[in-house]
């Protein structure tokens, strides 16, 4: 038999690796190929359509992390080749301003799920201790599914990686404690599916202060030491210290043109009375080629969302509204089958119960008929020697009737005998009724054993009846149960439900509304439950393990203000004023 064919790897091709957060994919290029071939490649291998979002990240031969450009061959980029080739790690380059409305692929949704999970719990994104909680435990549903308490056992979640460690240290509480907690939340959320749960991780995600900010070190002209963020938005300025709070902001639309020369970067912003330019200082010129490769990428996403969607977006919103629409009729369709599943173990535990009730009352008329049958046994029996008795005395009776008579007879010989025959007859008589009444006692005994034997066995009789009966009606029973298992019902079912989907359609927009009341319900309901488990944890935390970050969120939570009343406030602000507040700023306004 011919071998089969092998293709031979040819000698201008080089190994690849690309590595996600949940896999890892190797690939042959050839040497022309370029960084939009092997991205394009990827894209397909995973089935990812909404591709503006990510990039391919890799550490040069200097040992500096970059982004791999598009437009040029990929072994022209000096990477590091590795025993195992190149190895690229695909993960996300830009982030959309409202997760809910802009991510339509659930594969893309996965993909940031993943990676912000990831960035929470390396501590890279600050998140507060109670939301972190709420975070794990939709990170548990997406896991393992409902929560189900014959499978969740003590323990099962402490080996998780599931909180930062940050907050792990800041809390006398171990890790009991914290799985207790998580569990809490973790049942809350019975019935969600695992893309469900991974769009509300997201969407809590999106609300802290570091989602979605790439920092850059800069100085400005005093050389003050700060950051700056580039975000979805805009450029956020932060201090060293606090890279929660940005001291001012540069919205997109007040940006006009972004350009570096060397280490210096340079933003120029619109103002009616002309442009005001902004100058950054960085310390190597090839942080400003990436800080301008991300300006310019934000920038383009920004002006996208705010024009008319293309059509591919609009083909994509269409499949995964009826992916959803199909999704949410297989969930109702699953959530029925195990309803009907669930009653009908119900049913089964309940005829099984009715059984062994039946069971026990049958064993409980079969030993009563025993007894009634050795009860009438007993009684006949003591019938019969109620009988030999009487017989016995009558005989007795009629021996002493004799006796008597014979006795009268010889009385007449002589006056003592006569004397002495009158007395012993006197005896006799005497003796002769009490067994008189002795036989009649014993027929009296006879004539109500017979009555008792009678009743006796009326009541076996109706025993047996009453037997009978009771057999006949749980044979009746189990003709009239048997239907309701019958393979007929399952049909009707699904014709009902067949009927239904048409209606489900025009019923659509008002499940979104509907979906829409609800989130913000729950919005508050989740806002509630996170004081309540703030003020729990709090008397436990230790002061001295808290970091920076953490007495400045605790200072905004105290103060009610979060990333967007902050952002709105900077934006209230003239463009100039801010450029000037950030140029002049002295090192020790920044500490401040």
């Amino acid at each position: 038999m011919m071998a089969p064919f092998r293709r031979k790897k040819s000698s201008k091709e080089f190994p690849v690796k690309v590595c996600t957060y949940d896999s890892e994919l190797e690939f042959h290029l050839e040497h022309r190929a370029t960084g939009g071939f092997l991205f394009d490649l990827i894209c397909r291998t995973i089935g990812l359509r909404e591709t503006w979002y990510f990039g391919l990240r890799y550490m040069d031969k200097k040992g500096y992390s970059c982004w791999l450009k598009m437009d040029k061959k990929v072994l022209d980029q000096h990477i590091n080749l590795t025993p195992e080739g190149c190895v690229f790690m695909f993960m996300a380059k830009f982030y959309p301003e409202n997760v809910a409305e802009e991510l339509v692929q659930e594969v893309t949704q996965h993909m940031f799920f993943l990676q912000i999970k990831e960035a929470i719990l390396s501590m890279e994104v600050y998140c507060p201790p109670e939301a972190s909680v709420l975070l794990a435990s939709y990170a548990v549903q997406a896991k393992y599914g409902d929560y189900d308490e014959a499978i969740c056992k003590p323990g099962m979640l402490i080996s998780e990686n599931l909180l930062p460690q940050r907050v792990i240290d800041q809390y006398q509480m171990t890790p009991q404690m914290w799985e207790e907690r998580i569990n809490t939340w973790y049942a809350d959320h019975r019935g969600m599916s695992r893309d469900e749960v991974e769009m509300e991780y997201l969407k809590i995600a999106q609300d802290l202060d570091m989602f979605g900010v790439n920092y850059f070190p800069i100085t400005n002209k005093k050389n003050t030491e700060v950051y700056v963020g580039v975000t979805a938005l805009g450029l956020n300025i932060y201090s060293k210290e606090n890279k929660l709070t940005p001291m001012t902001t540069f919205p997109w639309n007040e940006i006009r043109n972004i350009s570096f020369d060397g280490k210096k970067f340079f933003v120029k912003t619109n103002e009616e009375k002309g442009n005001v330019a902004t100058t950054f200082y960085s310390e190597k010129a090839r942080n400003n080629k990436e800080l301008l490769d991300l300006c310019v990428g934000n920038h383009e996403l920004y002006m996208k969302r705010r024009k008319p969607d293309t059509m591919e977006i609009q083909q994509m919103k269409a499949q995964a509204k009826e992916e959803k629409h199909r999704r949410h009729i297989e969930r109702n369709k699953l959530a029925r089958e195990k309803q009907l599943r669930e009653e009908a173990e119900q049913e089964r535990a309940n005829m099984e119960k009715r059984l062994m009730q039946l069971q026990e009352e049958m064993a409980a008329a079969n030993e009563a008929l025993r007894r009634s049958e050795e009860a009438a046994e007993l009684l006949a029996e003591k019938n019969r020697l109620a009988e030999e008795e009487a017989l016995l005395l009558s005989h007795k009776a009629l021996e002493v009737e004799q006796e008597v008579t014979r006795m009268r007879m010889t009385a007449r010989k002589t006056e003592e005998e006569k004397i002495y025959l009158e007395r012993k007859t006197k005896e006799a008589e005497l003796l002769t009724a009490q067994m008189i009444e002795e036989s009649r006692k014993r027929v009296m005994e006879t004539e109500k054993l017979k009555n008792e034997l009678i009743h006796a066995r009326v009541a076996e009789k109706e025993a047996k009846e009453k037997l009978l009966n009771f057999l006949s009606r749980t044979s009746t029973e189990s003709i009239f149960i048997t239907p309701s298992s019958s393979p007929e019902t399952p049909a009707l079912e699904s014709n009902t439900y067949d009927l239904m989907i048409d209606g489900d359609m025009d019923q659509l927009s008002l499940e979104i509304e509907k979906e829409r009341v609800e989130y913000l319900t729950k919005s508050k309901q989740v806002q509630n439950q996170l004081k309540e488990l703030r003020s729990e944890i709090e008397q436990l935390k230790i002061g001295e393990k808290q970091s920076p970050l953490d007495k400045i969120s605790a200072q905004q939570t105290r103060l009610g203000e979060n990333k967007y009343s902050t952002l709105k406030k900077l934006k209230s602000g003239s463009t100039k004023a801010r450029v000037a507040f950030f140029e002049e700023l002295e090192p020790e306004e920044s500490i401040a």
